[in-house]
């Protein structure tokens, strides 16, 4: 509390001393000018237009980056300054995320210096509204969380020792009490239990994915699927089928979550695309259909589900050349491998993730396969891979781009192959389904009846899982007979 006796008013010989001894830091931070603190703040500023483009920076964040003042105000937008990846969450998830609540706090992006180095932020975005409620702009702090991403590696590490271990002195400790004739009983009802399990697993599997491929004329396909588990629903899927009058449709993507309701699901997407591309095969039409399925079925009611998808037609033409129609819902970007060496990505901006508005513009793309050319689609599993000795660097686009500029000549086949074994070779890196479908016209000639399509076969790529599900339990391609890695 304040005092308000006889202490209030101090003797007049210490009155001037009160002014004197004023302590020159303090007296320096009163000094200390508003736009000072904006500049020289331990985080990122930045205010941007509603479109995103740069309207103000502050010094501490143009250091980060490696820019100057010129380069950036006015001329680029925010997600600019985002890596592919952050670019892709910021259109995707943060900045429909940001329109609808106005405010977002601690999301975890990368952002690219002037240089190419990758900086691990926590950002978060307010926006500033006019008087009359009107959204003005977007005011953005950015934090650098490099500290904070090496601390939470480091901790989860320690949690999966201490898991390890905890699980080790389990299982020798059970394995110790228990007696064999307990054991050898415990063996057979386990075996029993899996058998059943395996069976349901690979009914409703089989209902998820198409047995083969038909072949199309003019054409090769080839897909493959990797099960991250054997005792898990995936929730990845793909299709290709004829539309008439020598148009053919396919989609590969991915649903949310995994279990029998990613199954429900997967089935619903499945047939809702196959029945709305022989109504109506325009691609966005047909996610547009999907979209609102997914929204009707769960969104709505209070128990959002969505997928990532990519769906497209096929236009063979006379030529040997193919016409490729696409759009994407939030899905990654196709790859396009030409026969001249060049490999690249097939971008479709602005995509959402399938059935979480009710409303959800979608973009389309086209290009054209040329004898030799080859596209290809994956999910996430492949990108989201994690490599090197420790495992903590994620393959990404960069690191696809760079294998495909090494497969540019490969037929579709041969690419699916190769990427498959990639997959095998990544190991406990994989955590997550991943479906590949490949679509190249045939660098030479193709038979009159037309270049197969095919399953990659189980048999022909090591350690990998066949998409087709006909065999018996005790073959190595049925689920049953599956063994993690």
């Amino acid at each position: 509390m304040c005092r308000t006796d006889s202490m209030s008013e101090p003797p007049e010989g210490n009155q001037r001393r009160g002014g004197d001894d004023v302590d020159p830091a303090f007296t320096a931070l009163l000094e200390d000018s508003v736009e000072d603190l904006y500049e020289s703040a331990p985080c990122g500023y930045l205010s941007t237009l509603m479109d995103g483009t740069v309207a103000k920076v502050n010094g501490t964040l143009l250091d980060w980056l490696g820019l100057r003042r010129a380069d950036l105000v006015g001329r680029r937008r925010f997600a600019d300054l985002l890596t592919v990846g952050g670019r892709m969450y910021h259109e995707t998830h943060f900045a429909p995320l940001l329109r609808m609540q106005g405010e977002l706090r601690g999301v975890a992006l990368e952002m690219k210096t002037a240089e190419g180095r990758r900086i691990p932020v926590l950002v978060s975005s307010s926006v500033k509204h006019g008087s009359e409620g009107e959204p003005l702009l977007i005011r953005t702090t950015v934090v650098d969380a490099s500290d904070r991403r090496a601390y939470e590696e480091e901790l989860l590490r320690r949690r999966q020792d201490a898991d390890r271990a905890r699980q080790e002195a389990e299982r020798t400790r059970a394995e110790a009490e228990e007696a064999r004739r307990q054991a050898e009983e415990a063996r057979r009802q386990a075996e029993a239990d899996r058998e059943r399990l395996a069976d349901a697993l690979a009914v409703l599997q089989k209902s998820l994915l198409p047995d083969t491929l038909p072949a199309v004329p003019g054409l090769e396909t080839a897909v493959h699927y990797h099960a991250a588990s054997p005792d898990q629903l995936g929730g990845d899927f793909y299709d290709l089928f004829a539309i008439g009058g020598g148009r053919w449709a396919f989609f590969l993507g991915d649903v949310c979550g995994k279990g029998p309701q990613a199954a429900a699901l997967t089935s619903l997407t499945r047939y809702t695309l196959r029945a709305a591309a022989q109504h109506d095969p325009e691609p966005r039409a047909a996610l547009t259909a999907l979209n609102t399925a997914l929204h009707e079925r769960y969104t709505a009611g209070g128990d959002p589900r969505y997928c990532t998808c990519v769906f497209g037609i096929l236009e063979p033409g006379g030529d040997g050349r193919t016409t490729v129609r696409l759009a994407s819902g939030g899905h990654p970007p196709a790859l396009v491998m030409r026969a001249d060496g060049r490999a690249e990505f097939l971008h479709t901006p602005g995509g959402l993730l399938v059935g979480a508005l009710p409303t959800a513009p979608f973009t389309s793309a086209t290009t054209t396969l040329a004898p030799g050319d080859t596209l290809l689609l994956y999910t996430d599993g492949l990108t989201e891979a994690r490599t090197g000795p420790t495992r903590h660097t994620l393959f990404g686009e960069d690191g696809l781009l760079a294998f495909a500029a090494e497969h540019t000549s490969a037929a579709p086949r041969t690419l699916i192959a190769a990427l498959a074994e990639l997959l095998r070779g990544l190991g406990d890196g994989l955590d997550d389904d991943t479906a590949l479908f490949a679509i190249g016209a045939p660098a030479s000639e193709a038979p009159s009846s037309g270049a197969p399509s095919s399953e990659v076969p189980a048999s022909q790529i090591p350690g990998s899982q066949a998409p087709a599900f006909e065999a018996r339990p005790g073959d190595p391609a049925h689920p049953a007979t599956r063994h993690p890695r």
